[in-house]
């Protein structure tokens, strides 16, 4: 009877904060953050309670005495049964790369209500669902990739095109995941640092669970978790030191060391780097969202956005294309995406160990997705509207007063992180601004504001890096099942060979889109394919 009690409390709550929102309580007046933040949390609490119990026990009919493919077909380098909390880790840090961020913060020209309300209503009614069900389909097949589900279920030629036609948006989804790291961590010292340093302290993790200490997840999460406070810390020295030029990377270098990493981290057994390092990864991400998340309710800013812009019937300064379909193709992996189904059906499902854990790691990761994707909005709507567009625009400061939203604080703000945030388009840096704003927001902690803005920037690398490693890893399992068409032992994921070709192959093609292409390009293939997908 309590336990009804509580999730009726929980419903009226998220009831009652949405009716805040949508301006059906209080018409007219700016709405405070803190309603956002609330009826998210509420509203995601409800429908993993429910609706994932519902699909779990009625539609996918989750049988957890059933043995999964990590146990029945155990192999030390893909298929390695792995702890439900580190694996929700690994999951979670690879389907939440840089559409929560950056998508949610673009999507804001067309006012907070819009990208809010599929935010909610997407990520339950088919962003969770798509991932949920994807995964146990896969489980129920042996760990198989979507492209040989496909093959299996309508033929050869179907599976075919299905595996050619996969294969190409993953690449296109991995260099506009990439290209973001690229931007975010460009003559960036602290952040490189910081991420450089991720890679040993992950190794280190993978060889203490799986070999010093076997199955002590909560000793190495205790050390992961102080290594990496440590790293994040020590990144804050390197700026003005003598190994400053050795992390000070462009564009080209970071290319190249962000391919080096994806080469190596998709040859090696997924239990000793990728997934160690996935889940040192989540530490930070959900810290700093909960951190995020606290600062909003602590310091409770108000919404400067419109709830609706006139941007949404086209013409918008960030966005040329009305609400319909660019608002859900911008948003992208905040609600739904394509690219979450090649995670669901590629490194995941080889390694969870009962199907009683599918509703926590395919629904309740996306969840959590979408409430990091609420924090994005947040970040990007609590900034004065001229000022948001004056970051994410190269439009001169009379162009964009002259669109209505005069531009106020910019200067001010660049000012206070210590660099030029004007005319600085893609979404990463005025991420940062709005995290940086919310976060240092009490009185006499505006002195902070270019520490939290240089942690947001590695933050939001950190956050996409580790769905560049898995999906390269996911397009090496692609490759290798259509090499195998045309020579058998490529097929095999234990022939050493064949997995360093295939995987040299998939970086170099993701690497090349990042070197020779721009946001501009990239970002709406990826936003377009993703959706297909």
């Amino acid at each position: 009877m309590l336990g009804k009690l509580v999730w009726l409390v929980i419903s009226a709550v998220a009831a009652g904060s949405l009716a805040v929102v949508a301006g059906v309580v209080n018409p007219g007046e700016k709405v405070n953050a803190l309603w956002l933040v609330t009826a998210a949390a509420c509203f995601y609490l409800v429908a993993y309670r429910f609706y994932g119990a519902f699909l779990a026990a009625k539609v996918l009919s989750l049988n957890p005495l059933l043995k999964t493919p990590a146990r029945r077909l155990a192999d030390g380098m893909d298929y390695h049964p792995t702890n439900r909390w580190v694996l929700f880790g690994h999951h979670f840090a690879a389907i939440a790369g840089a559409g929560p961020l950056i998508g949610p913060m673009l999507a804001a020209q067309f006012g907070y209500l819009p990208g809010f309300l599929w935010l909610l209503i997407g990520a339950v009614l088919v962003g969770a669902v798509h991932d949920m069900v994807s995964l146990a389909a896969s489980v129920r097949r042996n760990g198989r990739s979507l492209a040989r589900i496909a093959k299996d279920e309508i033929g050869p030629v179907g599976g075919l095109a299905a595996s050619l036609a996969i294969l190409f948006i993953l690449i296109v989804a991995l260099a506009g995941l990439g290209l973001a790291v690229v931007n975010s961590l460009a003559k960036s010292p602290w952040g490189t640092f910081t991420i450089f340093l991720t890679i040993p302290i992950a190794l280190f993790m993978g060889l203490y669970l799986y070999r010093i200490r076997p199955g002590r997840v909560g000793e190495v999460s205790a050390i992961g978790f102080v290594l990496l406070l440590a790293a994040v810390f020590s990144g804050h020295y390197i700026p003005g030191s003598p190994l400053e030029p050795f992390f000070s990377l462009g564009k080209g270098g970071l290319t190249i060391a962000m391919a080096a990493y994806g080469l190596i981290a998709s040859i090696l057994p997924v239990w000793m780097l990728l997934c160690p390092r996935d889940y040192l990864s989540t530490y930070m991400k959900i810290g700093t969202v909960i951190l995020l998340a606290f600062g909003v309710v602590f310091m409770a800013p108000t919404i400067q956005m419109p709830a609706v812009t006139e941007f949404v019937a086209g013409g918008g300064p960030i966005i040329p294309g009305k609400l319909f379909p660019f608002m859900f193709i911008t948003i992208a992996c905040g609600a739904v995406s394509g690219f979450h189904s090649l995670i669901s059906s590629g490194t995941t499902p080889k390694m969870i160990m009962s199907e009683r854990e599918i509703p926590m790691i395919g629904f309740g990761a996306m969840l959590a997705e979408g409430f990091v994707a609420v924090m994005a909005l947040v970040a990007a709507t609590i900034l004065i509207p001229g000022d948001y567009f004056a970051i994410n625009t190269k439009l001169s400061f009379d162009a964009i007063g002259a669109l209505g939203y005069p531009v106020d604080r910019v200067r001010e703000l660049s000012a206070m992180v210590g660099t030029d945030v004007a005319g600085r388009p893609g979404g990463a840096v005025s991420l940062a601004v709005g995290m940086a704003s919310i976060l240092s927001s009490r009185p006499g902690m505006k002195g902070l504001m270019p520490y939290w803005y240089n942690f947001a920037l590695m933050f939001e690398a950190l956050f996409i890096l580790t769905t560049v490693d898995t999906g390269t890893r996911v397009a090496r399992f692609l490759l290798q099942e259509l090499g195998s068409r045309v020579y058998a032992p490529l097929g095999r994921q234990n022939w050493l060979p064949g997995i360093i070709l295939t995987s040299l192959l998939v970086v170099v093609a993701w690497s090349y889109l990042i070197w020779s292409g721009n946001v501009s390009t990239i970002w709406p293939m990826f936003g377009v394919s993703n959706q297909l997908l």
